[in-house]
């Protein structure tokens, strides 16, 4: 009978998302992304947030959002910016692409999306849900952009939204929750179940993976692009030899991700 494990207490994936990916935010000045949270039915989501250069009120900008992965889960409101913001707070990037950029906070022990691991026919093998389910973190979500909307001048037409490893996963899921919500997508190292994707073929979408990733394998990717390509979506694929989970580093130096994100819109 097969067994099923929860995803963060696979003792394979906690060695190597601690060991070998180290925090890389130590001495980065980080303090423009401001601290903030939304509460909700008892429930807290820490988020920082990074507005654009001389916000104006009349002016309608981007909404970035990024998820982030395992390691960087808790409840300091500092973590979850180890991992690409500093791309976001590039002098360069804030004049060329105006935006809003937030950056949420998952709490220990959850997940943005619910997944589980058959440990025993297929080692490290990942089962996402093919139905919409209810996820506490993807509700606070929701709160959290209600929230921005009332209170910021944001442009609906043209949402992001990213993330990495557990937060690649928690992109294709957010999209899941909320089809219509985004133009664009860009999941890193993440997956999801390939039935889902005639239900998230709306936004364009470019995945990120390396292929020697011994923590999330590269064909999760690899069937969401399937399937995405066969629903009709505007996909495209990334892959890196000889990457292994960090794939977030070449994700993040590709020359053309913020053009090509910002120039998507919903209409």
């Amino acid at each position: 009978m097969m067994k099923k494990t929860k995803f963060n207490v696979l003792l394979p994936f906690l060695i190597l998302l601690l060991g070998m990916y180290p925090n890389n935010i130590a001495g980065q000045d980080l303090s423009e992304y401001k601290k903030d949270m939304v509460v909700h039915k008892g429930d807290t989501l820490p988020y920082r947030i990074l507005l654009p250069l001389n916000y104006n009120p009349n002016v309608k900008y981007p909404l970035v959002l990024f998820l982030h992965g395992s390691g960087e889960r808790g409840n300091d409101n500092n973590l979850q910016l180890t991992h690409g913001a500093n791309l976001f707070l590039q002098e360069s990037v804030r004049q060329e692409y105006p935006a809003v950029i937030v950056f949420p906070q998952l709490a220990k022990d959850h997940h943005w999306t619910y997944l589980v691991s058959d440990r025993e026919s297929s080692p490290g093998e990942l089962i996402y849900p093919a139905k919409k389910t209810k996820i506490k973190h993807q509700e606070l979500l929701k709160v959290l952009i209600k929230k921005l909307k009332k209170q910021l001048s944001l442009d609906s037409d043209r949402f992001y939204v990213g993330g990495l490893s557990l937060g690649g996963m928690g992109t294709f899921e957010i999209v899941n929750q909320n089809p219509k919500m985004f133009a664009a997508a860009f999941p890193i190292c993440g997956g999801a179940n390939p039935k889902i994707a005639q239900r998230i073929n709306k936004p364009s979408w470019w995945i990120f993976h390396g292929v020697d990733d011994v923590v999330v394998p590269a064909k999760f990717s690899q069937r969401m692009y399937d399937a995405l390509k066969q629903a009709g979506a505007d996909v495209k694929l990334s892959m890196y030899p000889g990457v292994n989970h960090d794939s977030w580093t070449n994700a993040f130096a590709e020359p053309d991700l913020l053009e090509w994100m910002f120039s998507k819109s919903l209409k």
